[in-house]
């Protein structure tokens, strides 16, 4: 039987390695059109790979509701446990998309807008306020100068057209998500979803007649190794950011700063990325508030922020998370660089679990070279 699997092992490992090396030589001869024709089924396919991608993420949640509704005494919904755990996590997203575009969502565009009408205004007051400071304030450098003067200069609508801005976001939402894809994605995550047993059987079974039983073994080791810390850390930091930014709209609605709805939500959102997000979400609302409601303003909200930060960080964040990916501050900030650097902000959110699972990798590999070495030190002795 092992004989028999090694050769089906040998045969689909040169059958797969013939196919690349033919699709690579087409490839390199024809490239343009390789490329074109990639682009067009990439287009056919990405409603499957948002779906997939959707499924994904609801699998933790669906799960969950599916072991609840298994405990119910009543027996039709015992047996219907996963097909409603599944519909009720597309009930509470469907409930949560409907409160941010009816309520959230254009507050949020109604405060960027006005914000954005409003700037040059904003600028020039905050310039008079400045030249009222005495000629010997620390403020009064020449390089704050040279700012403030840069700043006078500038034609905000030139720049910043709100009408504009919408239609582009308009047409890039458009352009990237059409109904019927949506449509196609919504399907293939709840076929996913609800059968998720079968098609993680013969995902295992596929991947136990390609490799061998110790190298399946690891790859199913390190697969579900991923999905706990992706799911813990998405989660967790959806949920942070949700309680941070609900906090710092309250503080900043009682200290009657303007835009307050905005900045929270701005500053919960940043929140996400590890430790950068929080800095950078910090300064620029900071800045915000300082041409719109002051000096003194800017300061009371830096010390409310700071607070709400550090409340965050050794209690509401800890309580969420639970255990920490354990992994030092310095190589989450090469990760987060890294990431923005090459993939936006995307790139800095999703940088620390992938971090967290090279980490995992790395460290087995040094164990397993370790224990290889193990016999021989023990010999030398």
């Amino acid at each position: 039987m092992k004989d028999t699997k090694k050769d089906w092992s040998k045969w689909i490992y040169w059958f797969l390695l013939g196919i690349a090396l033919i699709i690579v030589y087409k490839g390199l001869d024809n490239y343009d059109s390789v490329m074109n024709g990639i682009k067009g089924l990439m287009n056919v396919l990405s409603p499957f790979i948002v779906g997939i991608f959707i499924s994904y993420l609801l699998y933790m949640p669906a799960r969950k509701f599916e072991e609840w509704f298994s405990k119910v005494k009543l027996k039709f919904i015992r047996k219907r446990a996963r097909i409603l755990g599944v519909i009720t996590v597309y009930l509470i997203i469907l409930a949560i998309i409907i409160i941010l575009f009816s309520c959230i969502m254009p507050m949020i565009f109604g405060s960027i807008a006005d914000f954005l009408n409003n700037l040059q205004g904003y600028i020039t007051n905050a310039v008079e306020n400045y030249n009222k400071l005495p000629e010997d304030s620390f403020f009064k450098g020449q390089i704050v100068q040279d700012a403030i003067h840069s700043l006078q200069n500038i034609n905000i609508k030139q720049y910043f057209n709100v009408e504009q801005i919408i239609g582009y976001v308009t047409n890039a939402i458009s352009a990237v998500f059409s109904v019927i894809d949506i449509f196609i994605a919504i399907i293939v995550s709840i076929y996913i979803l609800t059968e998720r047993t079968q098609i993680i059987a013969f995902l295992k079974k596929l991947t136990g007649a390609i490799f061998k039983e110790n190298t399946y073994k690891n790859i199913d080791k390190y697969f579900n190794n991923s999905n706990e810390i992706f799911f813990k850390f998405i989660a967790s930091q959806f949920l942070d950011a949700v309680v941070v930014g609900i906090l710092v709209t309250i503080a900043l609605t009682i200290m009657k700063v303007k835009y307050a709805p905005l900045l929270g939500f701005f500053i919960g959102m940043f929140n996400m990325i590890p430790y950068v997000g929080a800095i950078i979400a910090t300064v620029i609302a900071v800045l915000v508030t300082l041409i719109t409601g002051g000096l003194s303003q800017a300061i009371w909200m830096v010390i409310v922020v700071v607070i709400l930060q550090q409340i965050d960080a050794n209690i509401i964040n800890p309580k969420i998370v639970g255990q920490s990916l354990k992994i030092s501050p310095l190589l989450v900030l090469f990760a987060v660089t890294v990431g923005g650097a090459y993939f936006g902000i995307v790139g800095m959110f999703l940088a620390v679990p992938v971090i967290a699972i090279l980490k995992i990798l790395i460290n087995d590999y040094i164990e397993y070279k370790n224990k290889l070495r193990m016999p021989k030190n023990n010999n030398m002795e």
